[in-house]
């Protein structure tokens, strides 16, 4: 009787769980039963790997052949378990040292050649072994970049089993065929899952991404992008056809910081697990880009699908920017849905196949018309929508939800000087984040030591109690709260906006200037506060 173990990783969600797997070789017919709760793609291994075996050279055992996962309590699905299953067998029938593979993770899919194919959601499962002990792992060639982000593990990319197994025996390793230049590679096929990504795009690298300074006029909506991007502030953006609404939103994501390596793994794992993380940069280091089309399910938004639920847009977006374009056309349900993930900065989701927790932390756009023509706040535009409809119309976007955006502007129609470009060129990309860095290092210096890093993450108790605005500042939000203009979770938000406005001027706390401008952009009411105030963000050059 032989007996072998080794270890791989089953992935719940973005989060994964070291899995022991046993073979077990007794007299009897040649059988082969896999147990452990596999789904249909893990059970189709018992001949992938069988094939591969054979196809590397190995003998296969004739023998009564079990295979078992554990623990068995846990859902396991994918194909990454061929190998580790492949190198249990043979260690069970000696062909390679039982020992040598004793504490090793293997996470691979094999071809019936026992060629070792990449799989999605190697540095979730790699972060896992590493949280669990273990130092050594193997993978896919192709992924090795990807394993070797997570510091503290030896990472062996193997090309083919056969590679592994002269590896594991201490045997001289056989040279593979290399791929020929210009060859495409059906190696990388399961890497990229097209439609995966619910309209989601990686933010090209600083300066390759379109810039600000393209956008005419919109002096307002550039100071609130500049405002969102530094205090992490949702912004809705509310105006007619063609103004401008969607080029700023595209435009969010080149003023935002860059990463740090935190954020970066967590982006990461969440796009290697979808099946949208580019080969060849296996690290994300700027903020992601999601934009869903109006006719998403709240599925797609949250979290969903057969089995164990699969990442959101939401997730998708996880430290970038989620942009709702035509917001009033999504439906109640999914519009909803994103309450508790704007709160929480993540979302939990229950299915048949079990519970899942997807990290959900991100800058939230709205884009809406003023009407379903869009026309009617243009002056002799000639709007036809019954006041009626234009109020059903509005009303689309809950109160609730609109409660927990922050910025709301009113973006104009381009005037001719600014189309043709006699009022000035806007200022650039580059310009607008140097100052939004600068803002988020006073944020981030002032709440050091604090479970928050930017503005719009503190609770209002500590900006009332432990941070406090010069004297008589919030007079004119206290005046709109006793006239019912803000609500309490209003006046914290107003709060927040005053702090990013205060860092982006440079001023150690707000004045009555940063608080009605934060009122402004809160309420959409004109309070005479210039756009100076968060250090010319509004202005031309």
């Amino acid at each position: 009787m032989g007996f072998a173990r080794a270890c791989s990783v089953a992935l719940v969600g973005v989060e994964g769980v070291v899995v022991e797997v046993q073979a077990d070789l007794e007299p009897g017919v040649a059988a082969f039963t896999l147990v452990g709760l596999p789904d249909k793609s893990l059970v189709e291994s018992r001949d992938r790997v069988r094939a591969a075996v054979v196809n590397s050279g190995a003998e296969w055992p004739q023998k009564k052949l079990t295979v078992g996962l554990s623990p068995a309590s846990v859902p396991k699905g994918g194909s990454g378990f061929d190998l580790a299953v492949a190198c249990a067998v043979l260690g069970a029938a000696e062909r390679i040292d039982p020992r040598q593979i004793a504490d090793l993770v293997l996470i691979g899919e094999l071809g019936l050649d026992g060629r070792v194919r990449p799989v999605r959601g190697v540095l979730p499962a790699v972060l896992a072994a590493a949280e669990a002990g273990y130092e050594h792992v193997v993978v896919p060639e192709r992924t090795a970049g990807e394993a070797s982000l997570v510091p503290g593990i030896a990472v062996l990319g193997v090309r083919s089993l056969r590679q592994l197994i002269a590896v594991l025996a201490d045997e001289p390793v056989p040279d593979e065929e290399a791929l020929e230049p210009g060859r495409p590679d059906a190696m990388l096929a399961g890497l990229l899952v097209p439609g995966a990504g619910v309209g989601t795009g990686l933010s090209a690298a600083p300066g390759d991404g379109p810039d600000l300074a393209e956008v005419a006029g919109q002096h307002r909506a550039r100071t609130g992008l500049e405002v969102a991007a530094a205090g992490g502030h949702h912004l809705m953006l509310s105006g007619p056809p063609g103004a401008g609404k969607t080029m700023l939103a595209e435009r969010l994501p080149g003023v935002l910081p860059p990463l740090t390596r935190r954020e970066s793994l967590e982006v990461t794992a969440v796009h290697s697990v979808a099946g949208i993380l580019p080969p060849g940069e296996p690290l994300v280091r700027t903020a992601p880009y999601c934009s869903p089309h109006h006719s998403a399910t709240m599925q797609s938004l949250v979290g969903g699908g057969n089995g164990l639920p699969k990442p959101g847009a939401v997730s998708l977006a996880h430290r970038g920017v989620l942009f709702l374009d035509e917001a009033p056309e999504f439906s109640a349900k999914a519009l909803d849905a994103l309450r508790q993930p704007l709160e929480s900065g993540h979302v939990v989701v229950a299915r048949s196949g079990g519970v899942v927790r997807l990290p959900a932390k991100f800058l939230m756009v709205l884009a809406a018309n003023p009407c379903p023509c869009g026309r009617h706040t243009l002056h002799g535009a000639g709007c036809e929508c019954p006041a009626s409809v234009i109020r059903r119309y509005q009303a689309r976007l809950s109160g609730p939800l609109l409660d927990r955006v922050d910025l709301r502007i009113e973006v104009e129609p381009v005037s001719r000087s600014d189309l043709l470009g006699q009022g000035g060129r806007g200022e650039s990309t580059a310009v607008v984040a140097d100052r939004v860095r600068e803002a988020r290092a006073r944020a981030a210096a002032r709440l050091d030591g604090t479970p928050w890093s930017v503005n719009s993450e503190v609770p209002g108790h500590e900006l009332r109690t432990r941070w406090t605005v010069s004297a008589g500042a919030l007079a004119a939000a206290e005046r709109d709260v006793e006239r019912g203009l803000l609500t309490a979770r209003g006046l914290d938000r107003v709060l927040r906006v005053a702090w990013t406005v205060a860092d982006l001027a440079g001023r150690d706390r707000p004045e009555p200037c940063d608080v009605a401008l934060a009122l402004e952009l809160r309420t959409g009411i004109a309070r005479g506060a210039p756009a100076a105030a968060v250090g010319g963000a509004g202005g031309g050059s």
